[in-house]
């Protein structure tokens, strides 16, 4: 048997590599713009065509490269930000790898051109699926520009996998924000199909922070700040009634890099225990400054995995500086009494207390066990406050005084197994209801008790009746008499672009006035008493979270808030013939047994465990 063992032709090889590194355009501009960072450029210019799919050139004012350097920076593992091991734990630069360039020249087409600040003339290459098309001096700007064009055009496959151009923006957006968000000392602009998205300008890290997700998150931002041995970290929380579900901005950079760190992030949210509901995230831009030595990034060529040599030290620092700033800027809720106003309590003084004791009777012949009425005579507690002519004042009630048929009926047969296995037991139930505390009806049925909550069984009957509406687009719409300002950060405008005709059809109004800001002039009808931008905010976090086919999650969403908003609220008193009303609605519900969100409606007590408390 031969020989079957070869080394992989270098292009092969590329393509492999490729799939770590490049997964999708915002994988290319990531590579590049740290490279530029690397490179020392002060403006840093991104241009995208189609989401990346067409063309993407990244052009930045750097070092630039030598004719030797730019043919040489597309060979795979060519790098000139470490020369030897050791140099992997005193990494000051973004990348290291030498595998970034090399992976994309290996599923695109790539044309460079670059120049030295000191030299005449600047350097042109062109490469297509790892192989050299041309190399050729050029006049061009000192600095580098990439251009990549028709990506994956040699790896059908990877290419047909790629989202919709919504989508591929959106993570383009979020790779672009990361890198901006830990260099604001560098101009960015990002232009997608000739329309600029993004501009920021040198500034300081709150506002390049603000620039990036608006003025309003301003006002709600906390500084942390705190030096240790080990660790120095700096950046920006939240306070606590800015939490929210869904879409809160949460960002960790270690030495100028990107990470994602779950137990850190556990670490945020135990200082934030008790201060916000379970299950509601808060923003956070925490930067972490390591001796690198004590850091391991070279995990995943994504590099956003890194390891910490004392994680439990620093966890302890992250509760502490965050409780600190907590503290500092009186975030955390207190008890605030309001004095203005009050009584003059005077101060209790025991040598010049002059103050009349009360005097208590006693009747020292008082006898519990003697008794004037004979104890078949003896009136029961409530006899003895209650008029003797009270059936005057309750006639309904002296109806049906000590008859309990009208609530209460024996079944036939034996119980079924469970409330939910036989449907057709609710058939059989009594028309006559009590309503128990303003929150439950009760009701008999052939196996029992029916309980049923009244605020969620209307939200049920309501839910199903606003998604019919919502799905035929017959839902109205409500004028604003001030039309409210909404300030979304270049990544949710992107999504909202493409959600103005399902916001129309659900009844909102929403304009667009350029930056990043709307004016919301409408609402639908029903929504009065909601929070409009928390609604749209919650209908952008569900579309970024689940990219295209967002159509009946954002209707649902829709019909469950106006159900809530419009629903009964605990406490209200039904009339009988309302409790009926909503009960047989319930029961033509597909799903009457639980709420939209999972809740139970619904509840039988056995007729067989009634019997058995009486025994």
């Amino acid at each position: 048997m031969g020989d079957i063992i070869h080394l992989l032709p270098d292009s092969v090889a590329n393509q492999i590599a490729a799939g770590e590194v490049i997964q999708r355009p915002a994988s290319v501009i990531k590579e590049l713009v740290e490279n530029a960072v690397d490179a020392e450029a002060r403006r840093i210019d991104v241009v995208v065509v189609d989401a990346g799919k067409t063309s993407i050139q990244v052009t930045d004012d750097g070092k630039g490269m030598s004719e030797t350097d730019a043919r040489l920076a597309f060979e795979r593992h060519a790098t000139s930000k470490i020369r030897q091991a050791s140099d992997l734990f005193a990494l000051s630069t973004m990348g290291f790898r030498g595998e970034a360039l090399a992976s994309i020249a290996a599923v695109a087409q790539v044309e460079l051109r670059t120049r030295q600040k000191e030299a005449e003339i600047g350097t042109s290459v062109s490469i297509a699926a790892s192989k050299v098309v041309g190399q050729e001096p050029v006049a061009c700007p000192s600095g580098s520009s990439f251009i990549v064009k028709n990506l994956f055009f040699n790896i059908p496959a990877r290419r047909k996998f790629l989202k919709s151009n919504q989508t591929e923006l959106s993570n383009i957006l979020q790779e672009f924000e990361r890198v901006a968000l830990v260099h604001p000392d560098v101009a960015f602009s990002l232009t997608h199909n000739d329309s600029t998205m993004l501009t920021l300008m040198p500034s300081s890290l709150r506002q390049r922070i603000v620039n990036i997700f608006g003025r309003k998150l301003n006002e709600q931002l906390l500084s942390v700040e705190v030096e240790t041995t080990l660790v120095k970290l700096s950046g920006f929380v939240a306070k606590p009634d800015s939490a929210r579900k869904k879409g809160a901005h949460q960002y960790f950079f270690v030495n100028g890099r990107y990470m994602k760190h779950p137990y850190f992030h556990k670490a945020v949210m135990e200082a934030f225990d008790q201060l916000i509901p379970a299950g509601e995230q808060i923003s956070y831009f925490l930067y972490f400054e390591v001796d690198p030595a004590n850091i391991d990034v070279n995990i995943h060529p994504t590099k956003t995995e890194i390891k910490f040599e004392n994680e439990l030290a620093i966890w302890q620092i992250i509760i502490a500086a965050i409780k600190e700033a907590l503290g500092r800027f009186n975030a955390v809720p207190t008890i605030d009494f309001d004095t203005e106003g009050r009584p003059e309590i005077p101060l209790f003084e025991e040598n010049k207390l002059d103050v009349e004791r009360p005097v208590t009777q006693i009747n020292p012949d008082f006898n519990p066990f003697k008794s004037q009425t004979p104890s078949y005579e003896r009136k029961t507690e409530s006899d003895r406050y209650a008029p003797s002519n009270w059936e005057d004042l309750y006639p309904e009630s002296s109806q049906t005084s000590g008859s309990f048929d009208h609530y209460v009926s024996v079944p036939d047969e034996a119980p079924q197994e469970g409330l939910y296995d036989n449907m057709a037991d609710f058939s059989d139930k009594s028309t006559q209801h009590y309503q128990y505390k303003g929150r439950y009806i009760m009701t008999a049925v052939k196996s029992g008790l029916m309980i049923i909550d009244q605020q969620r069984a209307h939200i049920r009957v309501l839910f199903d009746r606003f998604l019919e509406q919502i799905n035929a687009r017959q839902m109205a719409s409500q004028g604003l008499l001030f039309p409210e300002m909404i300030h979304l950060s270049p990544s949710e405008s992107v999504v909202i672009e493409h959600l103005q005709d399902e916001l129309h059809a659900l009844g909102f109004d929403l304009q667009s006035l350029g930056g990043g800001a709307y004016s919301l002039n409408a609402i639908p009808s029903g929504t009065e008493g909601l929070h409009a931008e928390t609604l749209i905010r919650n209908i952008i976090d569900t579309a970024m979270d689940k990219g295209s086919g967002i159509g009946d999650e954002i209707n649902n969403r829709m019909a469950l808030a106006l159900a809530r908003n419009v629903s009964i609220v605990p406490g209200q008193v039904l009339s009988n013939d309302e409790m009926e009303a909503l009960v047989d609605s319930l029961f033509a519900c597909q799903t009457p047994n639980f709420t939209p969100d999972g809740k139970v409606i619904i509840t039988i007590l056995e007729q067989e465990n009634i019997e058995r408390l009486f025994r």
